[in-house]
């Protein structure tokens, strides 16, 4: 928060300086390079570029900038107005392409804190992307994120048209002095396929990397992300299609995001505080969770689960543990119509010292009939404050669950209804998708506005 803040000011007092005179009130003009450097870092590549046209003194400062953000907002707005116009993808892609390899030829710095590029590029951009890894060691980089996933939902999984390969890492590594993996601390790597082995040699050649994060890839099979020297803290690996197992040993992991319950063996994780796991793709997965994370389960203290509406569901969730240190528990649920959502408050319960929790709500399975709500338990929840129901639609198993809420948090300060499907964010909503909100809407306000005591804020988006 603080960083934007920075880069808010500091565009603020470019623009500032931009419509004065030249003279003593330009006080932002007189200043050390140095330092207009560092307020340039906080700017995207086109608002550095743009303050050259302020003096000629600015005409290079912002080739010496230490971060280098390549933010395509308008390009990528035209391509999602019209996403199946594939010349149109093509030609902001070429353009794209070389805006980035222009900048990257004049930029004079000898190191980066920051090189992120955010696009989604075709198999002719293969040589580029390669050069800009090259770039980007070379500058000693601190934080590398490559992000061709940002129309990913516009075209098919597969279109993933790089692969990093183990053979080009250790060949920039061993065959350069000059290549610098080891001031890597971040590392992000989305719609490019990358191996198993590529990553663990990541691992091995960038000591200080502290967070890796890889989207979208079918190349990896077998993972270890092990050893004791590993500062690694944060790893996330999501929609990796083909992924049999992963093994993780790392002493300093805090956060581990995305991974399947089929195949995944936690080994040394004594700082593991937040994970999500994703149990959807086999019927055993809700099973093999409890055993997953036998070794860090009374550490947690977030965890999101990703559940579909499984028979033997009903007969895990009951069986839940304790979960003494969980703060936040987040749920994302497959399910099956109108079906009751009761089962889920075993996770509440299990959870005594939870203080968030949000359900967001996948239907699997449109159904437009309506049950008879069961009667509740009365169990009450000392220290649950906020409540976010994501996917409401006025059905009688939301209804029932919220009231279930309301009635057993005796500390509840906030009740969050989204009727939103959160499969449809970012996505452009067609009028009947508009309508329906409008309808849960009412439902929502109409059901529970009278039933939430004064003293709990209800918010409906």
């Amino acid at each position: 928060m603080a960083g934007k803040r920075l880069r808010l000011d500091s565009k603020f007092q470019l623009n500032k300086c931009n419509r004065r005179s030249k003279g003593d009130n330009d006080r932002i003009s007189q200043l050390p390079d140095d330092i207009l450097v560092d307020i340039l870092s906080l700017l995207s590549v086109k608002e550095a570029a743009r303050t050259s046209v302020l003096s000629s003194r600015w005409v290079n400062l912002w080739r010496h900038t230490s971060s280098l953000d390549f933010r395509a907002d308008a390009a990528l707005a035209r391509i999602r107005k019209n996403c199946k116009n594939r010349d149109l993808w093509s030609e902001e892609g070429r353009k794209y392409e070389e805006w980035v390899n222009r900048v990257i030829g004049s930029h004079k710095s000898v190191t980066l804190k920051e090189f992120r590029v955010c696009f989604d590029l075709c198999f002719s951009s293969q040589e580029s992307i390669t050069r800009w890894f090259e770039f980007a060691f070379m500058r000693h980089v601190q934080k590398l994120d490559l992000d061709f996933s940002v129309l990913a939902r516009y075209k098919r999984f597969t279109e993933t048209h790089y692969t990093l390969r183990e053979e080009f890492l250790t060949r920039i590594s061993g065959g350069n002095s000059c290549i610098g993996f080891k001031s890597l601390k971040e590392l992000s790597l989305k719609c490019l396929n990358v191996t198993g082995q590529a990553i663990e040699i990541l691992l091995r050649m960038c000591p200080l990397l502290e967070k890796l994060v890889v989207h979208r890839t079918t190349k990896i099979s077998n993972l270890e992300v092990c050893g004791p020297s590993l500062v690694l803290k944060h790893f996330e690996l999501v929609y990796c299609f083909g992924l049999e197992s992963v093994k993780v040993s790392a002493p300093n992991l805090i956060s581990l995001i995305g991974l399947n319950a089929d195949g995944l063996l936690l080994g040394n994780v004594p700082m593991l505080k937040e994970v999500t796991v994703n149990c959807l793709h086999h019927y055993v997965s809700i099973e093999k969770l409890l055993p997953t994370l036998s070794c860090c389960i009374y550490q947690l203290e977030i965890l999101t689960l990703i559940l579909k509406s499984y028979r033997k569901l009903k007969s895990v969730l009951p069986t839940f543990p304790e979960l003494p240190k969980l703060k936040k528990l987040v749920v994302e649920y497959w399910s099956d119509g109108d079906e009751s959502l009761m089962g889920l408050t075993h996770l509440i319960r299990a959870s005594p010292n939870l203080q968030e929790f949000v359900l967001e709500l996948l239907m699997g399975k449109p159904s437009k009939s309506h049950r008879k709500e069961k009667r509740t338990t009365q169990l009450p929840h000392h220290h649950l404050k906020v409540v976010k129901l994501c996917g409401y639609d006025g059905r009688s198993s939301k209804v029932e669950l919220v009231r279930y809420i309301l009635k057993n948090s005796v500390v509840l300060e906030k009740i969050v209804i989204d009727p939103l499907d959160p499969i449809m964010r970012g996505l452009q909503l067609r009028l009947k998708d508009l309508e329906r909100l409008q309808t849960a809407r009412r439902c929502a306000k109409q059901q529970l506005e009278g039933r939430v005591p004064q003293h709990v804020e209800l918010v409906i988006l």
